[in-house]
């Protein structure tokens, strides 16, 4: 993946994220009990917070290139499907296997981030030894 295909999935993230969490606040309060809000304001949280993360992969990505960015994006991205994804539609639907999911989600953002982490180290040594 290339930094110009993670920054379109940043894009589409925020604007998931934006859309998601203001027709949230605005329609699904009214519809929503107190347990499926939380399910949706977690997986808001952690979606907007990832989208940044690879937003700034993008820029990374752009500046230097490094596999390990472009890996680290990757399960970021699905991370954030298979983890907010699972708990938007629990919130929405309650269907009983979405909790499940959500913790193959969290292990991707566990792996994007030590990814992060790897490239970040392999990057700093290659820069040094210029």
């Amino acid at each position: 993946m290339n930094s110009r295909w993670i920054l379109v999935l940043a894009a589409i993230s925020g604007f998931i994220f934006v859309s998601l969490g203001a027709f949230g606040s605005h329609g699904l309060s009214k519809i929503l009990d107190v347990k499926q809000i939380a399910w949706l304001r977690t997986g808001l949280d952690y979606q907007g917070i990832h989208t940044l993360a690879i937003l700034a992969l993008g820029v990374a990505v752009q500046l230097r290139d490094n596999v390990w960015f472009r890996r680290s994006a990757a399960f970021l991205a699905i991370g954030i499907v298979l983890f907010s994804g699972s708990l938007y539609w629990l919130a929405l639907t309650s269907i009983g296997m979405w909790p499940y999911i959500t913790p193959l989600g969290g292990f991707c953002f566990l792996i994007g981030w030590a990814l992060l982490l790897v490239g970040a180290l392999r990057l700093s040594k290659r820069l040094n030894s210029e």
